[in-house]
């Protein structure tokens, strides 16, 4: 009669080593699984202090910084965004600055060439002259900057406002498309007063 009941122990003690055997190789195929991305998981690349360099004939004519860029490399619709703000420096052939164009955030698309510029877009040319916006866009293959809103530049001894802009890249020269009035600097100090 002990023989039997060996037999059932051993059975038993075989039947639970081959479950705990079981629920280990279990834990081993979770341990295994590997995860794959596509392009589409890994679209965005982040850079800090980014600074870009355009150049014509060897010779940079803006330079570009911002605190942070975001690359979006979507196959529909690759950008790249500034949301943290940005600069363009436009230089002359010696590297003094030529005019500097400041921005809240920017969008540039690559494959059109273009960069809108938006939320308290300033630019300030070496005559002193400042052109305030809320968008401004630089076509980067024509050399030009637009908008179709609100613009008031800046010049010594006036300030002249309108709808829409277009001018140099670097601000030597522009037109107001719809102006609206001109004031004197006289007369801003009158109403001042």
């Amino acid at each position: 009669m002990i023989i039997p009941t060996l037999k059932n122990t051993l059975r038993a003690i075989g039947a639970a080593v081959f479950m705990v055997a079981s629920l280990m190789g279990c834990e081993d195929e979770k341990i295994e699984t590997r995860q794959v991305f596509t392009q589409d998981d890994v679209a965005v690349e982040v850079a800090r202090d980014v600074e870009i360099l355009y150049s014509d004939s060897a010779i940079v004519r803006v330079r570009v910084t911002g605190p942070l860029l975001l690359n979006f490399s979507d196959r529909e619709n690759p950008r790249q965004e500034f949301p943290e703000g940005i600069q363009f420096d436009f230089l002359q052939a010696d590297f003094s600055v030529r005019s500097t164009l400041t921005a809240k955030s920017a969008v540039r698309q690559q494959e059109k060439g273009l960069i809108t510029a938006r939320d308290s877009v300033v630019m300030v040319s070496a005559k002193k002259e400042k052109l305030e916006t809320e968008e401004l866009i630089w076509d980067e293959k024509a050399g030009k900057v637009r908008t179709d809103k609100f613009v008031k530049v800046s010049q010594p001894g006036e300030v002249v406002y309108g709808f829409g802009l277009e001018a140099e890249q670097d601000f030597s020269y522009w037109k107001i498309l719809v102006p609206k009035g001109r004031i004197k600097v006289e007369q801003i100090n009158e109403l001042k007063n």
